[in-house]
């Protein structure tokens, strides 16, 4: 029997955004869990420190939500997961779906994890290869490493891609000294 190989990690999200190609957008978002310890919700999944996480506390599947606003279009998400420190409440199986709200969610993405250990890059594009346009987007973690019942999830990024400028075509600005003039406030 051989042993599935382990999900080898992506690249840190920050090396993305500095390319200039897209926006982080989480912030933009209203986000809500199926459950949560107390100490341990929305806040540790958003706070950029690898070391706080959001647990769940009640059965699967547990789920993320992230509503937008208004119709928004979204590139990657990333998810950071760490299973050296989690073990069994590291999640091994996870639904990405997209919707306009709760009642009409589809799932586009089933991942199937083997010992994450660093950040994981869900590409959200439709059949064409575009990035999607939604409303909503649910995690759902169906199952755990170990069989656990908890999950624990460290961190979450939404990306959407950058516009093209309307007024000319400009080159990207990869430094952090060019992204500090980049825009006209």
């Amino acid at each position: 029997m051989t042993t599935p190989n382990k999900t080898p990690p992506g690249a840190d999200p920050k090396q993305l955004e500095r390319t200039g190609t897209v926006r982080e957008i989480g912030s933009q978002a209203v986000w809500s869990l199926s459950s949560c310890k107390p100490g341990f919700g929305v806040d540790q999944l958003r706070d950029d420190n690898l070391e706080t996480y959001w647990q769940s506390d009640g059965s699967q599947p547990h789920l993320v939500n992230i509503q937008f606003r208004r119709k928004t279009t979204v590139k990657t998400l990333c998810i950071y997961a760490d299973y050296k420190s989690d073990e069994s409440y590291t999640p091994s199986k996870i639904s990405v779906r997209v919707g306009n709200n709760f009642h009409n969610l589809q799932e586009i993405r089933q991942l199937e994890l083997v010992e994450p250990s660093g950040w994981i890059h869900v590409p959200l594009t439709d059949a064409h290869k575009k990035p999607i346009r939604t409303f909503m987007i649910q995690i759902a973690v169906l199952a755990n490493h170990q069989n656990g019942r908890d999950t624990h999830m460290r961190q979450i990024k939404v990306y959407t891609p950058v516009e093209e400028s309307s007024i000319g075509k400009f080159p990207r600005c990869t430094t952090i000294d060019f992204m500090m003039y980049r825009s006209i406030r």
